[in-house]
């Protein structure tokens, strides 16, 4: 079959953190992407706020570099597609690795293979994809890059994975310093016998196969993510497997249901750097972008109208966790921060969007650019059921959301379950913990509480244990901050879907109540100093609340109905500790992902720009307690 020797398409896997987004950065500067006199940011490749604030990358992204071989041959465009870390946006990778021929994966030098690692090699191997194996952070002082290397291996026989893929070249790398050798360096040091990353990419050259295709085959194409512009509308990315991809050309388009209609490709671009260039033409193992398809979608093929032939859809793991994202039906809706004053008037600049349309609109436009996302109706016209990998995922959409002007009222993350047998299953989770071993007591107790058992433990001799936990997945919504706490912030926790099992039972995973207000109004400094000793307050003085509205954690299990509007009543008689300063504790500040994890079945989250509030998803205090004595009756 013919070769095309021009071009390498590659994804770099790995677990998160590990420096994936790093490395391409030092790729694209070592292959003069860049002008000597441009202002580059680190991490170059995480454009999104989001990806930037939160250190993680979340969409999976493209970028090409032209790397000019050391012999004078002509230069080879080598495609790198960089994939998440996180397997809450498994659907990313998958769709990275349909757009490939081998992958990198990197592994760091002290931390070795995580449950990420075992995620991404996975779905590599399942493709029959080769893997180069970089072992990076070699500068690290408490690196072991032969202890990594053998756990690498071990991994991959755990993977089944066949005699081919597991005779994998090995490339030692400083993404940071631009540094990469084919020679082990001793821990703790940077490679000495390289000054760039030119072993890293004649590596590339060498094992990542060519793309090859039949010479008179008729064109197909596979659209692989979305995106959009201001000008050219929808955007679709895609691979060409066969035939030639031309600007102004007319092609079949073959939808999802199996359909077929004829539309023109009105813009071909194609990726250099960071930036989409216009081209003419794409052939065989390019990767480019196209527009003028408005409703295209991903895993659709583009194809030849003479003799339209489709490729396979991409599929993508079945959702873990869900959730209902619906209106905001508290008080304050639409009113901004504190509802009161200068805040007020500052929100209403902002383009607000409460409305049910509104919010059913923006959930179908996600599932256009997300595969592994999905939306689903409700007894309410104005609540949604979103399932999605993981806890994270989900997150990261209300904060998108959020961003963009929309006010919501999220419930309590839960886990989609299934019948095998007549039998309810639920996911579970592999957990890989890190922890100095002073604190192994506590992390074993605390994963006893969540129905966890333990698989395996090593210790390095450095001090820190390695466990390993399968933990039902609903044990995990709200493990992470009581994780922190116990371990003094020294503790690392990665965790991975790992399947389904029997239904677990009952877990009690909140032993505290909550301190709920039981008026509107607003917080005084007077009414706080008396509640404090009765739990953890959530709210600023001056902050407005209504009724149902949840203001601190209660000290006790049950909760607490509290009136944190009390004002001082002010006598004409002066009391002899009139002048006392009262001390308020600084309450404690939620953030979005924190409160998901607070809340109890009966509590939801209200979203909007400014805020973030905790509630009763029944607002009036007579009425929950009616609920809470039929629920004893019953």
């Amino acid at each position: 079959m013919p070769t095309r020797n021009d071009i390498r398409n590659v994804a770099i896997v790995a677990h998160v953190d590990h420096g994936k987004t790093t490395l391409v950065d030092a790729m694209l500067k070592q292959a003069g992407a860049f002008a000597a006199h441009q202002q580059l940011d680190d991490r170059m490749m995480d454009s999104n706020d989001l990806e930037r604030e939160k250190g993680i990358t979340i969409l999976a992204k493209n970028t090409a570099v032209k790397y000019h071989p050391k012999d004078g041959g002509a230069p080879i465009t080598i495609n790198i597609i960089d994939t998440p870390g996180h397997a809450d946006f498994g659907g990313e990778v998958e769709r990275g690795l349909s757009m490939v021929d081998a992958v990198v994966l990197l592994v760091d030098a002290s931390e070795g293979p995580l449950p990420q690692t075992r995620f991404v090699l996975r779905k590599a191997l399942t493709a029959r994809l080769p893997v180069i194996l970089c072992i990076n952070k070699t500068d690290r002082p408490d690196s072991r890059i032969d202890e990594v290397i053998n756990e690498t291996y071990d991994l991959f026989l755990d993977l089944d994975a066949d005699e081919d893929q597991i005779e994998f070249p090995i490339v030692y790398a400083c993404a940071r310093d631009g540094v990469a050798s084919l020679t082990k360096p001793e821990n703790g040091t940077v490679p000495a016998d390289s000054t760039s990353l030119e072993p890293f990419f004649s590596t590339l050259l060498e094992h990542v196969p060519a793309p090859t295709y039949e010479a008179d085959a008729p064109l197909q194409a596979h659209v692989t993510n979305l995106d959009a512009d201001n000008f050219l509308g929808r955007i679709a990315l895609l691979r060409v497997e066969q035939g030639e991809l031309r600007k102004g050309q007319t092609v079949a388009w073959i939808k999802r249901d199996g359909s077929i209609s004829n539309v023109r490709i009105s813009e071909l671009l194609m990726t250099e750097a960071l930036t989409r260039k216009p081209a003419e033409v794409a052939g065989p193992g390019d990767i480019c972008a196209v527009a003028g398809i408005g409703e295209i979608m991903i895993g659709e093929t583009l194809a030849d109208p003479e003799n339209p032939i489709a490729l396979p859809l991409i599929t993508v793991d079945e959702p873990a966790i869900s959730m209902t994202i619906g209106t905001n039906t508290s008080p304050l809706v639409g009113r901004g921060g504190s509802g009161k004053g200068a805040d007020a008037k500052a929100a209403g600049k902002v383009d607000r969007k409460v409305t049910a349309r509104q919010v059913k609109d923006r959930l179908d436009r996600e599932l256009i650019g997300n595969v592994s996302l999905r939306v689903l109706d409700t007894e309410r016209p104005d609540a949604w059921e979103v399932q999605g990998r993981g806890e994270l995922a989900l997150a990261i959409l209300i904060e998108t959301m959020r961003r963009e002007g929309f006010e919501l009222t999220v419930g309590k993350p839960q886990v989609v379950t299934k019948q095998v047998n007549g039998k309810t299953h639920e996911p579970v989770e592999r957990l890989t913990v890190d922890v100095p071993e002073e604190h192994m007591g506590a992390v074993t107790q605390l994963m006893g509480i969540r129905k966890g058992r333990m698989d395996n433990m090593s210790n390095h001799g450095s001090g820190w244990v390695r466990m390993e936990f399968v933990v039902p997945s609903r044990g995990l919504i709200g493990f992470r901050t009581e994780f922190l706490t116990n371990t003094r912030g020294t503790g690392i926790a990665h965790s991975i879907h790992e399947g389904h099992e029997p239904w677990f039972g009952t877990l009690t995973t909140r032993n505290n109540g909550s301190l709920v207000a039981d008026r509107a109004g607003v917080v005084t400094a007077f009414a706080m100093t008396n509640l404090q000793e009765r739990g953890v307050l959530f709210c600023d003085p001056g902050t407005e609340v209504y009724e149902g509205m949840i203001v601190g954690e209660n000290s006790r299990a049950d909760d607490m109905d509290v009136n944190i509007t009390k004002e001082k009543k002010l006598t004409n008689m002066r009391s002899s500790n009139a002048d006392v300063a009262e001390s308020i504790v600084p309450p404690r500040k939620l953030s979005l992902e924190q409160s998901l994890e607070f809340c109890r079945e009966d509590e939801c989250i209200e979203v909007t720009p400014e805020t973030v509030r905790i509630r009763k998803v029944v607002l009036d205090q007579k009425d929950r307690g009616r609920t809470a004595s039929r629920a004893k009756k019953a």
